[in-house]
């Protein structure tokens, strides 16, 4: 049989030639199809630069006046003299010297009072700074200031175009002749002046996100708890669909119940448990990874942004997002450094995010920098250990991919959320159910966080039930 199929497929293969022989001498050479080669063109990786100085920059002096004065002594034999001044032409007190840093009894008015000075000591040429302002940014390595160099949707980009930038003068001694030429040809292929993002985004860090109001009232739903908690434990804890966990329902314990009345209630349940996901004192270890993956909602994919301690097997963030961009994982990294704060008061001076290559992620956490908040990001790029940060923390993006597999068999009954909300809603249920009630294989089937509260229960439902209970109480406590 197998030698029957493969004589029918190289007799396949050369009628298809045969065939295409003949179109190309029926039709001519333009039929023959063009075959595109693919392209492996190594682009640019994003290089995040340091944060530039506000205000008034330091003066770079290349001179000391004082050494200046004792030489012009030992030169000449004499003591250099103040300027004789003529008329009004004295100079200003802020008439310092920029190069050597003399006072202005050495400074001579040089274009009558606009602007210009020279001073005697080392013969230069200077005018007095204005004042700068405060949001003013300027080069930290040469002190010029940046000028608008693109407008983004998110953010400005300036740059320093001092052509003796050290920044520049280092980057461009790095490079070989063959890439000298590049550069020549494809200068936009080379970064090599320093660069600043201004970031236009309205948020502050380290605070909590606001909760909103659930439409349904739990109080005067039609259903008992117990069955409220057993359609949370075959809706989430088995990902069964809602108009199966409707059928089942009718068919197992004899409730009639829609599969609207169902989604109603879940839309209820998760503003209830969310303050409880997020805010519970976890006990957190420092392997913490990051990744996105995509949900449908309202037939439209979006992401949705995932943060895990991976160590402890715990959800530290779990952000629907429009847009995967940098204002989206800077949201999702809030939510991380929210809950390692609450654990210490303080963020650790090592801390360190495991993400892939996407540059939202450094975009991210330069944004962080700009408010003085710390912390690294260590990005596995690719799917092979070529460099040693693979080969190192490989181990780290494999365990986040493996939890994005998870949510989605949980998330493959649903078939995608009609709108923002239900996604909401779903995935901070699913969150609920990871850290508090799902054991884990990972640490020996354990739940990642124990709740004492909740060891002492029946079953499921109850326990589903009494985790709505302390989240309703946390939320009063913090109104309180």
């Amino acid at each position: 049989m197998q030698q029957i199929i493969n004589h029918l497929l190289i007799l396949i293969k050369w009628q298809s030639l045969i065939i295409s022989h003949l179109c190309i001498l029926a039709f001519g050479k333009a039929y023959k199809p063009k075959v595109e080669k693919c392209i492996d063109k190594e682009f640019m990786k994003l290089s995040v630069d340091p944060l530039p100085i506000f205000g008034e920059p330091p003066v770079q002096q290349k001179w000391q006046y004082a050494e200046l004065l004792v030489a012009y002594r030992m030169e000449h034999g004499k003591e250099l003299k103040p300027v004789r001044r003529r008329g009004n032409k004295v100079p200003p007190d802020e008439a310092v010297c920029v190069h050597c840093g003399a006072p202005p009894e050495y400074v001579v008015d040089n274009t009558g009072g606009r602007g210009s000075f020279r001073c005697i000591v080392c013969k230069s040429l200077f005018s007095i700074r204005k004042p700068p302002k405060d949001d003013e940014p300027y080069c930290p390595f040469c002190f010029s200031k940046l000028i608008l160099y693109k407008e983004r949707k998110s953010f400005d980009v300036y740059r320093c175009y001092n052509h003796g930038c050290p920044y520049r003068n280092k980057k461009t001694s790095a490079m070989s002749p063959e890439q000298k030429e590049h550069f020549k040809k494809s200068p936009f292929d080379f970064k090599l002046r320093y660069s600043y993002r201004k970031f236009h985004f309205n948020f502050k860090p380290l605070s909590k996100q606001n909760e909103y109001v659930p439409l349904v009232d739990l109080p005067n739903i039609s259903v008992s708890h117990h069955v409220l908690g057993l359609i949370l434990t075959y809706h989430i804890n088995y990902a069964i669909s809602l108009r199966k966990t409707a059928a089942l329902m009718f068919d197992v314990h004899g409730v009639k119940i829609s599969h609207q009345s169902i989604a109603n209630y879940c839309n209820a349940v998760a503003p209830r448990i969310k303050p409880l996901v997020d805010h519970y004192p976890y006990e957190l270890s420092d392997s913490f990874c990051g990744d996105e993956t995509y949900i449908k909602v309202g037939g439209v994919w979006q992401y949705v942004f995932f943060f895990f301690d991976a160590a402890k097997k715990i959800i530290l963030s779990y952000r629907v997002q429009r847009e995967r961009d940098w204002k989206s994982a800077t949201l999702a990294i809030n939510d991380v450094l929210v809950k390692v704060k609450g654990m210490s008061d303080e963020i650790p001076e090592n801390l360190n995010l495991i993400t892939d290559g996407n540059p939202i992620y450094l975009l991210a956490q330069h944004w962080f920098a700009q408010h003085d908040i710390k912390f690294d990001i260590t990005q596995v790029i690719g799917l092979t250990n070529d460099d040693p940060v693979s080969k190192e923390y490989r181990p780290l993006k494999q365990i986040i991919e493996r939890f994005n597999r998870t949510f989605k068999g949980n998330y493959k009954s649903t078939t995608g959320y009609g709108n923002n909300m239900g996604a909401d809603n779903k995935v901070a249920l699913f969150a609920a159910y990871f850290n508090f009630l799902r054991p884990h294989s990972g640490i020996d089937s354990n739940i990642p966080v124990v709740i004492p509260e909740l060891d002492s229960l029946p079953n499921m439902p109850a326990k589903w039930c009494k985790l709505i209970r302390m989240g309703e109480q946390l939320s009063a406590d913090s109104a309180a």
